[in-house]
């Protein structure tokens, strides 16, 4: 390690590279001793077990110089108490040690989770999956909430690709290193998220796409944010357990309902019936869930305003039996209403000026340009 980092820096490095992700035994020494002296207890022996653990990875970590790398990708890398550390990862049992971020909104990671959603689901999504995720995240991101999501075949994709058509930063959480490509057919997105957005893993360069690691890596996706948005989830889900992450943080979770019969939906559904997600439909929905109160409160959907709306309940029985044909006379009208004429006659007067009502001589009839 170079010795023109700060220890606490060097020391939570050298973590990130011999650790997993969310090793809660790791997360429990470096809460009682912090870093430096956890490491101390590690490679000195006096922490048995871990030593035993990690003494291999140690020896190897040992000959890394991690400033060099993170020169050479055109890295960040961040540390708690740093002005890009994402404040929610303090919230996780076991937070990661530190980041490594690549893309030019690097120093502004911190900022775009302040006011941020993730989106994610399934790998295997169906073209009216992947068609909400782009659309719900195109939403969002107009309204200047940041999209994240792990960079995934499937809805993770299809929510960076939403952001980045409205030209909004997005950002990509890794379960391998910044310098690797993974899938592979997501070359050019994750290219395209680095130009505008930030690339994060809590792993060093070089790690590997473990499937343990995409677990943990959806613990951050739910601690990054302000919530977290299911689209096409099955019943057994890595996105529902970045729900039920988020649920725990006490972050709230939305799920978007798909075909009662599509079991690519199935979780979706699960989570909403068992309480676990609110049902969201739009990016309104979403701003509504996780927004500031009084601030990104959804309209009230209502039907378009028609004009027979604003009538009184008289005006609205005559206008009901308003022959669309040919027309009735008032005593005719007043049968039909069960109304007295006087009370007929006045309400065709208001209905004739809002356009319902036509006279034809003695007689009237429901205007042709006004549907029942």
């Amino acid at each position: 390690m170079s010795t023109s980092w700060s220890t606490e820096r060097s020391a939570r490095v050298t973590w990130a590279r011999i650790g997993e992700p969310g090793d809660l035994e790791v997360a429990a020494l470096i809460e009682e001793f912090g870093p430096v002296e956890a490491l101390d207890q590690v490679t000195s022996g006096k922490a048995t077990r871990l030593h035993a653990r990690l003494a291999p990875r140690l020896e190897q970590a040992s000959g890394i110089a991690d400033e060099a790398i993170a020169e050479r990708l055109v890295a960040s890398i961040v540390i708690p108490g740093d002005r890009a550390w994402p404040a929610g990862l303090d919230d996780l049992p076991a937070p990661p040690h530190c980041l490594w971020l690549r893309g030019e909104a690097r120093a502004d990671l911190a900022t775009l989770c302040r006011r941020s959603v993730a989106i994610v689901g399934a790998r295997a999504a169906t073209a009216y999956g992947l068609d909400r995720a782009m659309d719900l995240a195109a939403e969002v991101s107009g309204r200047r909430f940041t999209v994240l999501s792990g960079a995934a075949l499937g809805i993770d994709g299809a929510a960076h690709r939403g952001a980045l058509a409205v030209g909004a930063p997005t950002v990509a959480v890794l379960a391998c290193g910044i310098d690797r490509v993974y899938p592979r057919a997501h070359e050019a997105l994750l290219r395209e998220i680095a130009t505008t957005g930030v690339i994060v893993s809590e792993l060093p360069p070089g790690a590997a796409p473990y499937r343990q690691r995409f677990l943990q890596r959806n613990r951050l996706i739910a601690a990054m944010t302000c919530g977290t948005v299911v689209i096409e989830a099955a019943l057994r889900s890595g996105s529902l357990a970045t729900a039920g992450v988020a649920n725990g943080l006490g972050r709230p979770v939305g799920a978007l309902p798909g075909p009662v019969t599509s079991m690519a939906s199935a979780g979706c559904h699960q989570a909403i019936r068992d309480q676990l997600a609110f049902l969201v439909t739009d990016g309104a929905d979403v701003i509504d869930l996780i927004g500031t109160i009084g601030v990104d409160a959804a309209p009230e959907r209502r039907d378009p305003a028609r004009p027979e709306d604003a009538l009184t309940p008289a005006q609205h029985a005559v206008w009901q039996v308003l022959p669309i044909g040919r027309p009735k006379g008032i005593e005719t009208l007043a049968q039909l209403a069960g109304l007295d004429p006087l009370s007929v006659q006045a309400a065709l007067g208001p209905l004739e000026l809002a356009g319902l009502a036509r006279r034809t001589g003695a007689d009237w009839s429901r205007s042709s340009c006004v549907a029942s």
